[in-house]
């Protein structure tokens, strides 16, 4: 396990190192999610999106993509947190 401290920026942005950028594939425009697990975040890239699975299945009518989206999020950050625990 490695650490790194970084400052927390005026509007709450920080600079994630890039060693860690490198190692984990990193790149711009990437999302990370954070999970908070008691007094600890956990950040964990997300390398699938809902637009990575288009087409994958099959459907009949028109989709609320923008529902279908947030329960996408909803399950994989609870997925996520439930393998850190």
């Amino acid at each position: 396990m490695s650490s790194t401290i970084m400052r927390l920026g005026r509007r709450g942005q920080i600079t994630f190192p890039r060693t860690l950028r490198r190692q984990l594939g990193l790149r711009e425009g990437d999302h990370v999610a954070f999970l908070r697990l008691g007094d600890h975040i956990t950040l964990q890239p997300l390398t699938q999106t809902l637009f990575d699975l288009r087409g994958s299945v099959p459907v009949d009518a028109a989709q609320d993509f923008t529902a279908i989206r947030r329960q996408v999020i909803e399950t994989r950050v609870s997925k996520v947190a439930q393998d850190e625990a």
